[in-house]
């Protein structure tokens, strides 16, 4: 009798029970990026840091998982997607043990790194895995199933990890995803094929290697005080980010296979596409960043209360989705993205609005304005930028569109972490104001994102 695992697409359970790992996989994947949001200012108190140098935290795991996300396809043709899926669900789980028992910010950090080592894999080699489990009738459909997961990570995460808090402590956030891991693990072991490939060719280690440490190397770059002292390292590196552009170019040209090809920064609006999810994305991730931090430390809420009260976001932001296809359909990607990204843009500034005497009802329609608008906004942004990739040059674009998107997180919680401890009091304290002039700010980097998709050609937007 033949292995049910020698061909999982015959065999509906065993699918099915792909689908269930993939989409927990997701669901981890996208919980942990929320989740800890809520957590940051009771870890402040535990770890005996001020609040406003917590947002290394979420920029560790961000930052990783951008930096390896190109390597996890070659890892899976390599190593096959049964071996590289349980590895990145063991090293999620173990940095999420690590998280849970640092006793200092600095060990927190580093486990969030090897937290993000797992992480940048799971989604990847997930999709991939069903890509050659799943007949192509039912691809769509499944992948359509595993996004469910995905949509779910960000609407119980905010709630979820300000229960934990409040009931438990903030090690929970973390020790959450154990029981989930093993489970997971288990199931790769009984339902995922050893697929891996003989003939792969060799990956692009030095390319991989220097667009890493520019997008390191300019995450940190910004994440200085605004003092002359750290002028000098932050200039540095600045220059760095340029030099490991420049070397990546350099290297390309004389590579048989590099990680992109130069040649994809030429297709039709895919460049400009990219720069602007970039800057648009920067202040639609420094938002579930500032936002818990305002509610709880200006405010005066309960980590509960805040994270219930980002769910008028979550909660727009699924329920829009649908509006997206006839709404370009109606007015086409050029005035869609035009329109919508100013609301995405006022929307961000109206948080400035927040203040201890704001209406709870006007800030939940904010939220709710909020949550629509960029939902859609990653829907258009997303199709319009790799809607005139050729076939051939599909995967390494989505693969560079994933490092962008993970950058921009990084670059928002970085820039709106900055902004906050910039304009905080003279004794060290975020104030209103701090949080009223950081609102602004980003809003309007979002705002120029409108500018930046002006500039795409109309003619490939039908």
């Amino acid at each position: 009798m033949n292995d049910p695992r020698s061909d999982p697409g015959s065999d509906p359970i065993t699918q099915r029970a792909l689908l269930w790992i993939v989409a927990s996989g997701f669901f981890m994947q996208t919980l942990d990026t929320t989740i800890v949001n809520t957590a940051l200012p009771a870890m402040a108190r535990s770890l005996g840091e001020p609040v406003l140098n917590m947002h290394p935290v979420v920029v560790a795991y961000t930052l990783t998982m951008a930096s390896l996300t190109p390597a996890s396809g070659w890892l899976a043709d390599r190593f096959g997607t049964r071996r590289m899926y349980f590895a990145a669900i063991l090293l999620f789980v173990v940095g999420s043990i690590l998280c849970a028992v640092a006793p200092t910010l600095p060990m927190l950090l580093a486990a969030r790194v090897v937290q993000g080592l797992g992480g940048s894999m799971l989604l990847p080699v997930g999709r991939l895995a069903v890509l050659r489990a799943v007949p192509g009738a039912q691809y769509i459909a499944a992948l359509a199933s595993i996004s469910i997961a995905g949509q779910l990570g960000p609407v119980v995460g905010p709630v979820l990890g300000g229960w934990l808090v409040q009931s438990l402590s903030w090690h929970w956030i973390f020790l959450i995803n154990v029981p989930i891991g093993v489970v997971g693990m288990a199931a790769v072991l009984r339902f995922l094929p050893d697929d891996s490939l003989a003939d792969t060719p060799r990956f692009d280690l030095l390319g991989c290697a220097l667009l890493s440490a520019c997008m390191v190397a300019f995450s940190l770059a910004l994440d200085v005080p605004f003092d002359t002292q750290r002028g000098a390292w932050s200039a540095a590196l600045f220059l760095l980010a340029a030099a490991t552009v420049l070397g990546y170019w350099w290297h390309a040209r004389g590579h048989a296979r590099p990680l992109f090809r130069l040649g994809l920064f030429g297709e039709p609006n895919f460049s400009i596409g990219l720069a602007g999810n970039l800057v648009c994305r920067i202040g639609s991730s420094a938002v579930p960043f500032l936002l818990p931090l305002l509610l709880q430390v200006r405010l005066g809420y309960s980590p509960l209360h805040a994270g219930m009260l980002l769910l008028p976001a979550a909660i727009a932001g699924t329920i829009a989705k649908p509006w997206i296809a006839p709404l370009v359909k109606r007015h086409g990607y050029d005035r869609f993205l035009l329109v919508n990204t100013a609301i995405v843009g006022v929307s961000i500034v109206s948080f400035a609005l927040i203040t201890p005497d704001w209406p709870v009802v006007a800030a939940i329609v904010q939220l709710a304005v909020f949550g629509a608008s960029n939902s859609m906004q990653f829907a258009a942004m997303n199709s319009v930028t790799l809607k005139g990739l050729r076939k051939d040059d599909a995967g390494s674009g989505n693969s560079l569109f994933s490092m962008v998107q993970m950058l921009a997180i990084g670059l928002g919680v970085t820039i709106g972490g900055t902004m906050v401890s910039a304009f905080k009091s003279p004794e060290g304290v975020a104030t209103n104001a701090s949080f009223q002039i950081t609102f602004v700010i980003v809003g309007v980097i979002t705002l120029v994102s409108a500018w930046v998709f002006r500039r795409m050609d109309p003619r490939y937007f039908k």
